[in-house]
């Protein structure tokens, strides 16, 4: 579904990727861990089109999107939820939601998108007509996924999902990932709790320093010697 091929990525004059290379299969959950700093969230914003590779190239079904604008890429199908929910405070969550189907594909959908993100997410019904910026930490979450999901898209990138979520709430977020997942959804997913990220993931790329140094299926990970070492001291 998804390629990148020997991408490198700068601000300015910094190179912060480096030749990073990696496929993303049709209904499958890949994993992006690294320590912070690592040039994951840049890896995400390079793949939605917010910035631009020096070099390398990236294809979603087959077409390259590398040059292509970050509307444009939203229209083919990828929705990307930003690390810090990147909410609209001052709408309320039913207006944050309906932003989430501004595609034109999806605004026909509309309905259908709102009504699943509401199974999915039952306080959102609730809260529809509160300010999103008065809802809780685990809420502003919750409706940043749903606003991601509202524009029906074929990929999904997640962020660092349970950034700043108690641990109970940091479970059902990856319920739920696990959920759409099985429906089908494919999932990318940058995440520093590396644990549940791997026990999720189908497959993990490991990135430091702008380098993917590790990569393999994601419960074999776990136990490997130096992924155990470095982030799960053991």
């Amino acid at each position: 579904m998804l390629e990148l091929s020997k991408i490198n990525v700068f601000y300015g004059d910094l190179q912060v990727i480096w030749d990073a290379s990696f496929r993303v299969k049709k209904g499958e959950i890949v994993a992006i861990l690294g320590p912070n700093g690592a040039g994951k969230t840049t890896l995400l914003k390079t793949i939605s089109g917010v910035l631009k590779p020096r070099s390398g190239t990236i294809t979603f079904l087959g077409e390259r999107i590398d040059a292509i604008n970050s509307h444009q890429i939203a229209e083919l199908g990828i929705s990307h939820v930003p690390e810090g929910r990147r909410l609209f405070p001052q709408m309320t969550v039913l207006e944050n939601l309906e932003m989430g189907a501004y595609p034109r594909k999806a605004r026909k959908k509309k309905s259908d998108a709102l009504e699943r993100v509401f199974q999915l997410f039952p306080i959102l019904k609730e809260r529809k007509n509160q300010l999103a910026g008065t809802l809780s930490g685990g809420e502003q979450q919750m409706l940043a996924i749903g606003r991601g999901l509202m524009s029906n898209p074929l990929l999904l990138m997640l962020d660092e999902p349970s950034l700043g979520l108690a641990p109970k709430l940091v479970s059902k977020t990856f319920e739920i990932v696990r959920e759409i997942n099985d429906e089908g959804l494919t999932l990318l997913l940058v995440e520093q709790n590396i644990h549940y990220a791997l026990e999720l993931a189908d497959r993990a790329h490991v990135l430091e320093t702008g380098r993917i140094v590790l990569e393999g299926e994601g419960k074999h990970l776990l136990n490997d010697p130096y992924l155990k070492k470095a982030y799960l001291g053991t």
